[in-house]
């Protein structure tokens, strides 16, 4: 039974990437417990004092991750791809690879929250 609108988003969720889509959930909630999650723009999105970033489900070959202002955020990151102004995007290709970038999104999350309480 699903506990929240994600989570019933996901039961219905048809795509070749589901599994990957939901590991990297899991990794984003986990990094913060101040990280929520909600359905915006019919996408699974993280938030914590404004969005942080929404999943592309569309996409059938990897999970996309967008974090919205993620060039906004400070530190490097060496998957957080994009020279647009602001929005920043992280792919993942299987669930191994997501955790291979555990340590990298929880980086991410975490100087979202900083950048944000300094704010």
């Amino acid at each position: 039974m699903a506990d929240n609108e994600v989570d019933l988003w996901m039961t219905r969720y048809d795509n070749p990437m589901k599994d990957v889509v939901e590991r990297v959930r899991r990794i984003m909630l986990h990094a913060d417990d101040r990280v929520d999650e909600c359905i915006k723009w019919q996408a699974p999105t993280f938030t914590y004092k404004g969005n942080i970033a929404s999943f592309f489900p569309k996409a059938t070959r990897h999970a996309s991750l967008m974090f919205h202002q993620g060039a906004l955020i400070p530190g490097t990151f060496p998957h957080l791809l994009g020279d647009g102004k602001e929005g920043r995007s992280m792919t993942f290709i299987s669930i191994a690879e997501a955790e291979e970038r555990r340590d990298e999104l929880t980086a991410i999350v975490q100087a979202w929250i900083a950048m944000r309480d300094a704010a």
